[in-house]
């Protein structure tokens, strides 16, 4: 074995095939995932939230729109019992199989459009229910129309969330939430843990991340990275009697969250590595190391050459 280069020794107890596999799935996973990711967010979206929205809408839509006859009013023009009729300018028919009257212009749309319910086409006799609903839907409430408009909505909402919050009575209301919920056992643990998150991703408060470092954590020989918060309490500091720092240490692979620990600045290493790479170092389990921060083997090839110049000195 070349005692210059130990990469080759590695490399081939790993299969051609299994190493080519492995890095196919290196390439595919990240975008898949990411997909996959975003697809399982809008579908959790689109089930709680926006198809509730569009029921609503449709019941509202449906509340407008004139109401189906149980029978031929007096005045309405028009010959035959079961024919249609005109009635308030409106031309009436009657369902087939049922006995109601609803506008021409709803059962026409619904029969002859191509964006009924696949459920609604399953049905015998619709009733005038099902095409009351259906029509609201295609007349009114189309996806191409319903998404931009709940996107607006719901970026508006936001805005005006936040606004209501910097605002003194907002703030007064949310505190006085916030305490009703902490007043609930299970819900308070759950809600708690969730702020934090939302408070560390979201707020706009001064938690800057402006150095990443290493520390010995949990005890002597096992370094763990973690992000400088800042520089702990004056009470730790006269107790250490040295200046001390706040470090975050994130978990992995969820770097959203981890705990507090306070160490000697003395203790801490500083590291030359970004937020982002530290971050992809997190979330990898370490896989992912940047670049300069690789063992290659050119290192390794310069450190035995030190080594061995070092030995022929003695």
């Amino acid at each position: 074995m070349d005692e210059t280069d130990p990469t080759p020794a590695l490399r081939k107890h790993t299969h051609p095939f299994r190493r080519a596999l492995l890095r196919g799935l290196g390439v595919v996973l990240p975008p898949l995932l990411t997909v996959v990711f975003f697809i399982w967010v809008w579908s959790v979206i689109e089930t709680n939230v926006l198809t509730p929205m569009e029921d609503l809408s449709r019941q509202v839509v449906v509340w407008c729109l004139p109401a189906p006859l149980a029978s031929r009013p007096a005045d309405a023009s028009g010959s035959g019992e079961n024919e249609a009729f005109v009635w308030q300018d409106r031309v009436y028919v009657r369902l087939a199989g049922r006995k109601r009257w609803i506008p021409k212009q709803i059962r026409d749309t619904v029969d002859h459009s191509d964006h009924a319910e696949t459920s609604f086409r399953a049905i015998d006799s619709p009733s005038a229910s099902d095409y009351y609903w259906q029509y609201a839907k295609i007349q009114y409430l189309q996806r191409t129309l319903t998404i931009p408009i709940f996107l607006l909505v719901f970026l508006l909402s936001l805005y005006l969330v936040g606004k209501l919050l910097a605002a003194g009575v907002g703030r007064i209301l949310w505190n006085y939430f916030e305490r009703l919920i902490n007043q609930l056992p299970i819900i308070r643990n759950v809600y708690s843990s969730v702020k934090q998150v939302t408070d560390f991703v979201f707020s706009e408060s001064e938690v800057e991340f402006n150095r990443v470092v290493a520390v010995e954590y949990p005890r002597k020989g096992i370094w763990s990275i973690g992000f400088v918060t800042g520089e702990s309490m004056l009470a730790i500091r006269e107790a250490a009697q040295e200046p001390v720092l706040t470090i975050l240490m994130p978990t992995s692979p969820m770097p959203a969250t981890g705990f507090t620990i306070t160490v000697l600045r003395g203790e801490a290493v500083d590291l030359d590595l970004t937020i982002d790479q530290a971050v992809q170092f997190i979330v990898s389990c370490g896989v992912v190391v940047p670049p300069h921060q690789q063992y290659s083997p050119e290192l390794v090839r310069k450190e035995i050459a030190a080594a061995i110049a070092a030995r022929e000195r003695e």
